[in-house]
């Protein structure tokens, strides 16, 4: 019996000591602290029943709990996203645009890194959108003309024909900013008609502008002779039956009048000269005025512009006022369009032609 009293007190001994330790951990207030230890030694000095006192005084840890809101208030979660950086509450931009990239297949495409458009002649990468923007801007330029606001000090010609329209003509006399506008139109000659041989110091350009664009320009250079070019009959009946069978651009209803747009695929530049030879005489024929280029934007063909623009250049491209005849004109080594509007505008295919330096 004495054996297991000791016992007991032993274990009420370590349980002791170990509530303490617990206590002392969770930091109990100093009267619930004291009055332990006080409950403590009085149940030492007791003898009758030490297992009774201890389990009448002995510590109880009770745990409380409180219930959080299902809903937070989005004012208090805001605030504590924005005071710690590691909380998960911080609102996600939900309207934030995505980006996509597009991937394409190569299965032996021919255009499938370079496309080349039939219209204006340029190449692009498809698919590519700044390559595509610059296709989009120079394909409409190409089409109805340059941008042209004009300027303050400007040599221009009006036309009873065209309203609103004017010629503008410029020479070496210029101002490098109008020749620098020249630069630009001559870059959309060129696709059509090669390049690197158009321009050059001694000629003068004529400029037809309509709604503040430019559609269609004539560069033309002092001459002093030319030969009349040799077409055989059945080339003088090819021509009359191209011009006698083109069809018509236009359909009127009434008073209402609805121009057909005509797109022409764009000639490549060494198709700039006719595939046929050309036959000249060998006598030399006086000339004053030789037309190295002539060229319309395609969507402004059939109009009657370049036939304004000769007129315009026979009437002032002598300084002393005089108009020159159709036979003092002389083209440079025509294409085939080139021989086709030849043949309209002097009526007959020999006309004079020259070489161009």
């Amino acid at each position: 019996m004495r054996g297991r009293k000791r016992n007991l007190r032993r274990r009420f001994h370590r349980t002791q000591t170990m509530q303490a330790k617990i206590n002392s951990f969770f930091k109990p207030s100093s009267s619930s602290s004291s009055s332990t230890i006080a409950a403590s030694v009085t149940t030492t000095s007791d003898t009758d029943d030490d297992l009774a006192v201890w389990e009448q005084n002995r510590n109880v840890i009770v745990n409380t709990f409180q219930r959080r809101s299902a809903i937070p208030d989005r004012s208090e979660v805001l605030k504590k996203g924005s005071s710690s950086s590691s909380s998960s509450y911080a609102p996600k931009n939900l309207k934030k645009k995505r980006s996509y990239t597009q991937f394409y297949l190569e299965l032996g495409q021919s255009d499938f890194l370079l496309r080349h458009c039939d219209v204006c002649g340029i190449k692009y990468a498809p698919g590519d959108e700044s390559d595509e923007k610059n296709h989009h801007d120079f394909h409409k330029v190409f089409m109805n003309g340059i941008p042209f606001k004009g300027w303050l000090n400007e040599k221009a010609f009006t036309m009873p024909s065209f309203n609103k329209s004017r010629i503008v003509m410029l020479s070496e006399n210029d101002s490098h900013a109008h020749r620098n506008k020249v630069k630009e139109v001559l870059k959309m000659m060129e696709v059509e008609l090669g390049e690197d041989w158009i321009l050059h110091q001694h000629c003068k350009v004529y400029l037809f502008v309509s709604s503040q664009r430019i559609s269609g320009c004539l560069v033309a250079e002092p001459i002093k002779e030319a030969f009349k070019l040799i077409s055989p009959p059945d080339d003088e009946r090819q021509l009359k039956k191209e011009t006698s069978s083109s069809p018509s651009t236009s359909i009127q209803f009434g008073n209402i009048v609805l121009q057909r747009e005509v797109l022409k695929r764009c000639r490549a530049s060494d198709d700039r000269l006719d595939n046929g030879a050309i036959v000249c005489e060998e006598e030399a024929k006086p000339a004053i005025c030789g037309i190295r280029a002539i060229w319309v934007s395609p969507s402004n063909r059939r109009k009657g512009i370049a036939t304004q623009l000769l007129d315009t250049t026979r009437e002032s491209f002598c300084n002393n006022g005089c108009t020159l005849e159709k036979s003092q004109l002389a083209f440079s080594q025509p294409s085939s369009m080139g021989r086709s509007f030849g043949f309209n505008y002097f009526g007959t295919s020999s006309f004079l032609v020259y070489k161009a330096p």
